[in-house]
């Protein structure tokens, strides 16, 4: 029964709520028939309401009393691979967005939903450590008496007002009365959701600033900002069983993963583009397996965003040295208020300690050592915006000698602009990986006119700056369907790597996916020791000198240098054509066969 409601509301699009409205029962109780082990059945008249949703849902059942047949594509997912997708969360996220349209504009939703949806990642993960004391001491409630005594014991603890099992009401919680003996119970849900958080904030000073950013109460002109009815549409489609957001079910950075969603969902709805650039979790891991941070190296991202690529070097650095008590001391800075928020979520929920800091680095870095210069890490990594123009005034008199002594100002694209800013926050061993346009490694080579981007190619380049460049597929990032470019930046190669430019088509290693290709994991592995080989691999990589650069005018792109297996699959078009028209023949004589067959019947 719980995977054939699940079934018919993804195949529908309902919420648990309008399936509820559906079959003429309670949210409650269909929330209880879906978190059920399938002992909960509902009555006759409700099993066939049930089944004739299922009928035009297309969702195939057995008898009652079995277990229900879900599409093929369902039933190939398993429950460990379920919580490890997007797609529960995105609708989750959606369904949540929908329950509040119309109370905000799109663009402020995520305003609302990223801290709610921050709640319920504190409240699963407390429940997981919650269990985990249990299994040490034998009791649930020993444990919950032991977690109240010492807090210490948890990464956050919540008190129970904030704990989403009474948010959602499926727990009581008898609230205390003021000095003066009246009850400090809240009126409605939002009055809920704003005493909560400020609780947890009391309970975790570190949150202020990060969960309390919003008021679920707000009163604008008499009126409630987001009417509380829908405010606990929002709370029941986070209560989903299948959107658990404990420590094991949910990739790192979901948070990030969350916020990228929620823009382009209403940029989309707006017919405006989401005007941010969100990495690909399997890019940002990509960039990480070929970084390899090391324990203790610093780490700088000066274009943030919710601080999924510091957190992806140092998951990676865990991995490759399990053994290390040494974390990454991991640096940001992000322009925007709202993705700066998510940043700290994402390293305060995941334990990382990350110096995050608002800002415009082009104009106000805000990392500086103590002689005012620029501060220098070991790695940066970054996805900055790409093709971004600056007016000269950026670069004219920089005090931080970011611009002219690096290849002179650009007047066009920023790309070089931000690998400049990148190369001088870089110390004297640092290394760096940055995405860009694949126009970044290609424009005003071979032109007949003297052109500045291509000088400040030409500058890195003969310095010896670049270790490598790494073409991605088309159609990974949400807000563009160009391919984009990984440049690896070496102040120290490896002696077999001086002189040389590694270059690395990954360009046809992706899988196709709605909306957007992706790369697969099991593979991310495979293209990082392709970009650490030292001999050419045919139609992956090829190692250039710098000298074969030059001569190319400083073209670095790898689709120049590195031939793809496919020119050699192309056929010549009157084969194509001859093929054509016999398929059509033949398809004349099926036609007239089965016509044939017809009139004698």
């Amino acid at each position: 029964m719980p995977e054939t409601l699940r079934a018919i509301r993804a195949s529908l699009g309902l919420t648990q709520t309008e399936l509820a409205e559906r079959l003429g029962v309670s949210f409650a109780t269909v929330n209880r028939w879906e978190g059920s082990d399938g002992s909960t059945q509902p009555q006759k008249a409700k099993m066939a309401r049930i089944l004739a949703l299922a009928a035009e849902a297309g969702v195939d059942t057995v008898d009652p009393g079995e277990a229900p047949i879900v599409p093929s594509a369902r039933r190939r997912r398993t429950a460990k691979a379920d919580t490890k997708t997007t797609k529960p969360m995105e609708q989750m996220l959606w369904d949540a967005a929908c329950s509040i349209r119309g109370e905000k504009d799109a663009a402020k939703f995520k305003d609302y939903l990223l801290p709610l949806l921050f709640m319920k990642r504190l409240s699963d993960v407390f429940d997981d450590e919650i269990s985990r004391l249990a299994e040490e001491y034998g009791d649930h409630n020993l444990a919950l008496e032991i977690a109240e005594a010492d807090h210490s014991l948890l990464r956050f603890y919540l008190p129970p007002e904030a704990r989403w099992a009474v948010i959602s009401e499926r727990e009581t919680y008898e609230w205390p009365l003021d000095e003066r003996g009246r009850s400090t119970a809240p009126r409605d849900i939002g009055e809920h959701l704003t005493k909560a958080v400020r609780a947890v904030v009391r309970h975790n000073p570190s949150l202020a600033g990060v969960i309390d950013i919003v008021d679920f109460a707000e009163v604008r002109n008499g009126e409630r900002d987001i009417n509380p009815s829908k405010l606990k549409d929002v709370v029941q489609a986070f209560s989903d069983p299948r959107y658990r957001l404990g420590l094991a079910d949910v990739q790192p950075d979901f948070l990030g993963r969350a916020y990228e969603y929620l823009l382009r969902k209403f940029a989309e709805g707006s017919g405006q583009s989401a005007g941010e650039f969100f990495t690909p979790t399997e890019v940002g891991f990509l960039m990480a397996r070929i970084i390899r941070a090391k324990p203790g190296e610093t780490c700088y991202d000066y274009a943030c965003g919710s601080g999924g690529l510091l957190l992806k070097l140092q998951l990676i650095a865990r991995e490759l040295d399990p053994t290390s008590k040494v974390p990454l001391k991991l640096f940001g800075q992000e322009l925007q208020a709202e993705s700066y928020a998510v940043a700290k979520m994402n390293a305060i929920i995941h334990d990382m300690d990350v110096d995050i800091r608002r800002g415009d680095t082009m104009i106000n870095p805000k990392f500086r050592d103590a002689a005012g210069g620029l501060q220098r890490f070991d790695i940066v990594v970054a996805n900055p915006m790409w093709n971004q123009t600056f007016s000269t005034d950026v670069f004219d008199n920089d005090p931080y000698d970011r611009f002219t002594k690096a290849g002179a100002i650009t007047s066009g694209k920023g790309d070089w602009a931000w690998l400049q800013h990148t190369l001088a926050s870089m110390n004297d061993g640092g290394r760096a990986a940055v995405v860009l346009d694949t126009g970044a490694v290609t424009r005003g080579s071979g032109a007949k006119n003297e052109d500045k981007e291509r000088n400040i190619r030409k500058w890195f380049v003969d310095r010896d700056f670049v270790e490598g460049v790494i073409l991605l597929p088309d159609n990974l990032f949400y807000n563009t369907s160009a391919a984009g470019i990984i440049v690896i930046l070496n102040k120290r190669k490896p002696a077999a790597r001086k002189g040389k430019i590694v270059l690395l088509n990954a360009s046809k290693r992706f899988r196709k996916g709605r909306p957007k290709n992706y790369l697969v994991e099991d593979e991310l592995q495979q293209l990082a020791d392709l970009f650490r080989s030292d001999e050419p691999v045919d139609g992956q990589v090829n190692i250039i000198t710098t000298e074969q650069a030059q001569a190319a005018d400083y073209n670095l792109s790898p689709a120049r240098w590195v031939a793809q297996a496919d020119a050699a699959e192309l056929r010549p078009v009157k084969e194509i054509l001859a093929d054509l028209v016999a398929l059509d023949e033949r398809a004349r004589e099926i036609d007239q066969a089965l016509s044939e067959m017809l009139v004698k019947l």
